[in-house]
């Protein structure tokens, strides 16, 4: 379905979210398509910005609780991810006649542009993020980053792209849902198990996810990481090339092996990769074994875009990584800082504690995903070099709960903080000259903090106001 298509339609935008709403919102108007708005939340607890967008256009809308009321009288839907795809109205309107759509999916149906697309449980961000900065280095100005990454909406530059141009694609789970076409490469990074609140089962969010690689041909190229079963079980989806990561290599009949601090490169001639070619971690400026994983799914989706190796190497080299994800603030006193308030399961959690090997004083919990905290509980348990821990918010006594499980813990317990400065008083107690203090929640943020980046943001200015800025 087509932009010409529409007119005439009675279209609606089902779930107006202050980016992804108001950016499809002003789409449809730039077509001259005047949609309905349908939105859980009562007109008055949508931000400023986004009132004004409202009023600006004059356009109507249902809010609050009866948003669904009317759905079926709509020809065309616009799904926002934060709506789930199986809720029994929307299925009902689509089985009523209504095309339902989203952001998403009409980007990947009207795009003339390749796609990159990014998937995974963890570390979409990063690996996106570091195609783009390789792909910039053939691709110029024809390389674009957007998705579920936040920082350009897709529709905002639909309307100027050519068959030149590469797009990057950060894609969550709520918007692979429903998307029946697959991205020219697509990479499914660490799969486990996470938004069961949204998703009913973890059948259905790895469901969602295949569609990543599930309708690509054999020109296209899948790029999976196989060392978790919930990636490794998507290799027989889809007809595209299969590229692997793994810590073992025989798992890897194309692709990347992590050896220990080490990403080797395995058959990859066809690309002109170097024979013995490696890269080692401590060539790159991102902390943590967990980004080898990333790094080497972002070497093997820029080689499948044809940039050169050479190229991809000294990007990968430079780049710095992301904001909130084991972000260094600096040294205090002897004492450094990392703000990984992006950690909002417990693997990255986990990924995060295994960085260092330095005395650790953790700062953990937040508000509730339904996440299991066994394995951390055992992590922390095993680990001889974390002194103290810090717990916050709804699920912090869950994790202390998951480590009593373990065994004994033998550090320092803090808790009872009810903001981000006396959780940094508290941190000051129990810290000395060479530890490291890691903000590494493993939960969301929504019980102390607006989001993940308010939650590190105040992590920041609370480091300073309490140590002093550098």
């Amino acid at each position: 379905m087509n932009i010409e298509a529409l007119q005439g339609k009675r279209v609606a935008i089902l779930g107006f979210g202050q980016i992804e709403g108001v950016a499809t919102a002003g789409y449809l108007l730039k077509h001259g398509i005047k949609p309905f708005l349908l939105d859980n939340r009562p007109m008055a607890e949508h931000p400023e910005s986004s009132r004004n967008f409202i009023s600006s256009h004059q356009l109507e809308g249902t809010f609050g609780p009866s948003y669904l009321a009317g759905l079926s009288g709509f020809e065309v839907i616009f799904r926002n991810p934060s709506v789930p795809w199986l809720i029994p109205k929307l299925q009902d309107a689509k089985k009523s006649g209504a095309i339902v759509t989203s952001q998403a999916v009409w980007f990947f149906e009207n795009s003339p542009a390749k796609i990159i697309g990014v998937t995974g449980t963890k570390g979409k961000g990063t690996t996106s993020s570091l195609i783009f900065e390789c792909l910039k280095t053939k691709y110029s100005k024809h390389a674009f980053l957007t998705g579920n990454i936040g920082f350009v909406q897709p529709l905002d530059f639909l309307d100027d792209l050519t068959k030149d141009d590469w797009i990057v694609y950060e894609l969550s789970s709520f918007q692979l849902q429903d998307l029946e076409v697959s991205p020219h490469i697509g990479v499914v990074l660490m799969t486990t198990s996470e938004h069961l609140d949204h998703h009913q089962t973890v059948a259905e969010y790895r469901d969602a996810k295949e569609n990543i690689v599930r309708f690509q041909n054999d020109s296209d190229f899948a790029i999976i990481n196989a060392d978790y079963e919930g990636s490794y079980d998507m290799r027989e989806a889809g007809k595209g090339q299969k590229l692997f990561i793994s810590k073992k290599t025989e798992l890897v009949t194309k692709g990347c092996v992590i050896d220990n601090e080490t990403i080797r490169f395995k058959y990859l001639s066809d690309w002109e990769v170097p024979d013995k070619a490696e890269i080692k971690q401590s060539e790159l400026q991102l902390r943590g074994k967990h980004n080898l994983e990333n790094v080497s799914a972002a070497v093997l989706a820029s080689l499948a875009a044809q940039v050169a190796f050479a190229d991809i190497v000294e990007a990968a080299k430079n780049f710095k990584g992301l904001e909130h994800r084991l972000e260094f603030l600096g040294n205090k006193n002897g004492v450094s800082f990392y703000n990984d308030s992006f950690s909002t399961v417990p693997e990255t959690a986990i990924a995060a504690i295994k960085a260092f090997s330095e005395p650790e004083i953790l700062i953990l919990g937040g508000s509730e995903k339904n996440s299991d905290f066994t394995e951390l509980g055992q992590v922390i348990k095993d680990a001889s070099n974390i002194k103290a821990i810090v717990f916050v918010g709804k699920t912090g006594s869950k994790i202390k709960e998951a480590i009593e499980r373990a065994g004994t813990f033998n550090g320092k317990v803090l808790d009872g903080a009810k903001s981000m400065p006396e959780i940094l008083e508290q941190v000051k107690t129990v810290a000395e000259a060479g530890d490291v203090v890691l903000l590494s929640p493993a939960a969301a943020s929504f019980d102390m903090f607006k989001n993940y980046k308010e939650r590190g943001k105040q992590f920041k200015e609370s480091v300073n106001a309490t140590y002093g800025e550098n």
